[in-house]
């Protein structure tokens, strides 16, 4: 997601993250029909990894913001494990699409030097989980099984609070993030929409700015911590989030770049519902990004559309990741 000062683009946002399942194809999952047996339990993480891209540096200025984002992701592992002669085999695929309305709000006053903003993420979305397990005994007797879970439904909201600074080229922000649960969560429900558990991240962002170049160069990084469970007594680990932005501002309608995140869980998950122990998840996301301004009378609204492609992925789906998004302002102070 990018920001354009000029076209009062709303600033990257970290919002949730929808589907990103590990490679843990856990045999219990599937017999007892629950994602407890995924590594970051329910397979994914709540901070929407892509999201903090292009302008992830830069707070627009004071007034009040709406943005539509929709995100689709498709993915798939395969698994074989073994157990002193016991063969595990399995694998599972996936699909999500979520559209998440968001509102931002920037403050007219300074503090401490600086800008302050309130964000509000509403999620709603549909996801498809398939799966698939084979367990083979030393003698060649297998017990295979199937399941296929799919929901249309509201997720968590995501609250955010963030400061932003400008000096000249460059803009920085820090801020963060809390996931609330009170979306869509059912026990043995392998596509929760929800997370049924408190999260917390905070992040910082940089964006370097040189119109008269034509040039944008954004990075950000957060840390997500993660409360237990309560209903099936399991923490995630905390996860390490990192995204990137290398822009060409061809002119103020139209601009064109490469876009990126890393993701690395640091700690395992704990708890009861932790079956497969230490099982912590890495990916890589790449692909370009395309960003183009509407203007409707006055009123500027931009678009961005993004594309990843994963690599490098342990413990997670491996899969393709895309953004289009609708920014514009409602009211901007001194306009």
């Amino acid at each position: 997601m990018i920001w354009n000062r000029n076209q009062f683009e709303e600033p990257a946002l970290g919002l949730k993250c929808m589907y990103g399942s590990r490679h843990a194809i856990a045999f219990g999952l599937i017999l007892c029909g629950t994602t407890q047996a995924f590594a970051a339990e329910g397979g994914t993480g709540w901070y929407l990894l892509g999201s903090k891209t292009g302008m992830a540096g830069y707070l627009p200025p004071p007034g009040l913001f709406v943005q539509s984002l929709n995100y689709y992701y498709s993915g798939s592992a395969r698994g074989n494990f073994d157990f002193g002669g016991i063969t595990l085999s399995g694998g599972i695929d996936a699909d999500a699409f979520y559209t998440l309305p968001t509102a931002l709000w920037v403050a007219d006053q300074s503090i401490l030097g600086g800008n302050f903003a309130l964000s509000v993420t509403t999620p709603i979305g549909w996801k498809d989980v398939r799966a698939g397990a084979a367990l083979t005994g030393p003698g060649g007797a297998t017990l295979s099984t199937n399941i296929e879970d799919e929901d249309f439904n509201f997720g968590d909201p995501v609250l955010g609070a963030t400061l932003g600074w400008h000096d000249g080229n460059f803009n920085w922000t820090v801020g963060t993030l809390v996931n609330v649960p009170i979306g869509f969560w059912e026990k043995g429900n392998a596509s929760n929409i929800g997370f049924n558990h408190w999260g917390v991240d905070a992040n910082a962002a940089f964006t370097w700015l040189d119109p008269k170049l034509g040039a944008e160069l954004s990075a950000a990084a957060g840390l997500t911590f993660n409360f237990e469970n309560p209903d099936t007594n399991t923490t995630t680990g905390t996860e390490f989030h990192a995204e990137f932005a290398a822009t060409k501002i061809v002119s103020q309608q139209f601009s064109f770049g490469l876009a990126g995140y890393y993701y690395n869980q640091l700690t395992g998950d704990s708890g009861q519902g932790a079956i497969l122990g230490d099982f912590k998840g890495h990916v890589v996301g790449l692909g370009p990004a395309l960003n183009y301004t509407i203007m409707a009378g006055q009123i500027p609204i931009s678009t961005n559309l993004k594309y990843f492609h994963e690599f490098d992925v342990q413990n997670r789906l491996s899969g393709d990741a895309g953004f289009f998004v609708v920014t514009m302002p409602l009211y901007v102070a001194g306009h």
